[in-house]
């Protein structure tokens, strides 16, 4: 049957079909410069920016005109250095909230704040480390300077030491090598700092990162036996059992095990590290 569509319609029609098939070839070649700013620590200027994204400065100025209207990307003023923005840290919080570890772990959490009166949080590994992406606080807050999207250190804080004694040394060396080169320590100065990790099956901080701020982070296993996420606990010192075994390590064990069963873990399932 005949189209009932005048031909040049028809040709309409499939050259419409065609660009939507092809893709939009200027944000293709924009995402360039956020796939940079994704995998760099730290802001960067244009010059060096473009350079990464195989692109001359003038090009890439012009993108990133429009990615800081749109706060995907934001600028410093003083500097002028470019990095990631609050629009894009929004989008990385969207889509790592969505991970069914975090959904469930958020629901676990307000029952654990509830019982031990204690800030507690949730970390996952991000582009660049060890990064909160939930946090509940206590009736009397801990003032830890922490909010959503933070990147926590590997080697002075509960959070990151977990991250480093669990996961791969392939995932965290370029933010250990920064960490150690920054504090004069070598790799043999904190193996063991991470065994004693591994040996508890939690990590804990009395002060370390902030005076008088103790913490423990307690790992989430996946049905692969890998590190999910991490549980984590905080409070001023004098008002937080820092002891294992004691009321707080115990309530994050607990919520951890059923969390960890939830996602497929079972303890045979664990790799060796």
């Amino acid at each position: 049957m005949p189209s009932p569509l005048p031909a040049t319609a028809d040709d309409d029609i499939d050259a419409s079909e065609e660009k939507a098939r092809s893709g939009i070839q200027s944000i293709e070649v924009g995402f360039r410069l956020l796939d940079v700013l994704t995998h760099e620590p730290r802001a960067m200027m244009l010059r060096d920016l473009a350079h990464r994204a195989g692109m001359s400065p003038a090009k890439a100025h012009r993108y990133l005109v429009s990615f800081v209207r749109l706060g995907v990307v934001s600028q410093d003023p003083l500097s002028g250095r470019y990095e990631l923005g609050g629009f894009a840290l929004q989008m990385g919080l969207a889509r790592l909230a969505r991970v069914d570890g975090v959904r469930l772990a958020r629901i676990a959490l307000a029952g654990l704040r509830d019982r031990l009166d204690q800030t507690v949080g949730i970390a996952v590994w991000g582009n660049q480390g060890p990064t909160v992406v939930h946090w509940m606080e206590s009736s009397y807050p801990a003032k830890a300077s922490l909010k959503l999207g933070d990147v926590m250190p590997l080697l002075s804080s509960a959070t990151g030491l977990l991250f480093a004694a669990y996961l791969p040394r392939s995932k965290t060396q370029p933010m250990l090598d920064r960490e150690l080169a920054a504090n004069k320590q070598t790799i043999a100065d904190i193996e063991p700092l991470l065994a004693d990790v591994r040996e508890h099956g939690a990590a804990r901080v009395e002060g370390m990162l902030l005076p008088t701020i103790h913490a423990f982070c307690t790992p989430v296993f996946d049905s692969t036996g890998d590190l999910a996420l991490g549980l984590i606990a905080l409070g001023h010192e004098g008002a937080f059992d820092t002891r294992w075994g004691g009321e707080i390590d115990a309530a994050l064990r607990e919520c951890a095990r059923g969390l960890s069963y939830e996602l497929g873990y079972r303890a045979s399932d664990a790799p060796a590290h």
